[in-house]
């Protein structure tokens, strides 16, 4: 008898330890996520209400935000902000810590968005509308960025694809349970045609180099995912015909005058909405990660 009871009082503190300490999940329970969103400000999404952080241009309706309120989620935390470039996964921005310093050993989930600013985005923006006003139905953008036979935003990609890879090993080495996402870009031009300008401002001829410049930067990210056991989410296939030259009810990324709430040339809600889906199919397939 007294060993009989013995075995109840230890079944029944085993049971009550699991129910005060919540360390064990139902059989068949997804586990909660410890999620650390890190990216620029395609990730942050200035201008999209309601805006959390001003320096940094974060929204608390950005694709992360979405994202973690639709996961089972235990710790949340979005460190993206606005021209962030890979250096400043490393280095302070403003009043925005190192984005590699909230990963810790516990993080079960990173998703990352780089490389844009590495390549010069805000620049080359602004030299192509500025060119296009020269001639608006030519391609001196074109013409600029390759004269003298080398396409300096193609070298510039490349050079990019280094830095991107160095995020993601040390993601791996402070955060080695986390499951990694790389996301690339969604379309700002459209992928036939020639635009529409001035309303993005890219010269006619233009608009495919600046496609095909969108579309190596994507591709060159998804290849880095693949050497640096991280996983791709592509979100330029599914932003085809959601561009910034569409109409407002059915654009994700807004053009020089935008009519949503957004940055010029950035997702708005919709746009960021968009990338939280495509996240988060990713996220729902068996074996996901790395």
């Amino acid at each position: 008898m007294s060993r009989r009871r013995a075995r109840s009082g230890l079944a029944a503190l085993g049971a009550a330890a699991v129910l005060v300490g919540g360390a064990t999940a139902p059989a068949g329970a997804t586990p909660a996520e410890r999620y650390v969103a890190l990216g620029d400000s395609y990730t942050s999404a200035p201008g999209v209400p309601v805006q959390v952080d001003a320096d940094c241009g974060r929204s608390n309706n950005n694709y992360p935000s979405i994202t973690a309120r639709r996961l089972p989620v235990a710790a949340f935390r979005d460190v993206s902000c606005g021209g962030a470039t890979t250096v400043e996964m490393w280095r302070a921005q403003g009043t925005n810590p190192p984005q590699l310093d909230a990963l810790t050993k516990h993080t079960t989930l990173v998703t990352l968005q780089i490389g844009g600013n590495d390549i010069g985005f805000g620049e080359i923006i602004g030299t192509c509308a500025r060119l296009s006003y020269t001639d608006p139905t030519g391609a001196p953008c074109t013409a600029h960025y390759t004269a003298g036979g080398t396409d300096v935003l193609a070298r510039r990609i490349a050079a990019a694809a280094p830095r991107v890879h160095k995020v993601i090993r040390a993601i791996h080495q402070r955060a080695p349970r986390a499951k990694v996402y790389l996301l690339g870009y969604p379309a700002i031009a459209p992928d036939k045609g020639t635009g529409c300008w001035p309303s993005l401002p890219t010269a006619a001829g233009d608009v495919a180099y600046s496609r095909a410049t969108a579309k190596r930067l994507n591709g060159m990210l998804r290849i880095v995912a693949t050497l640096s056991r991280a996983t791709y989410v592509d979100t330029y296939k599914p932003s085809v015909g959601h561009d910034a030259c569409q109409s407002p009810a059915d654009r994700w990324v807004e053009p020089l005058v935008p009519a949503s709430p957004a940055a010029p040339f950035h997702p708005n809600a919709a746009g960021e909405k968009a990338m939280a889906d495509v996240l988060l199919k990713h996220l729902a397939r068996p074996g996901r990660g790395r």
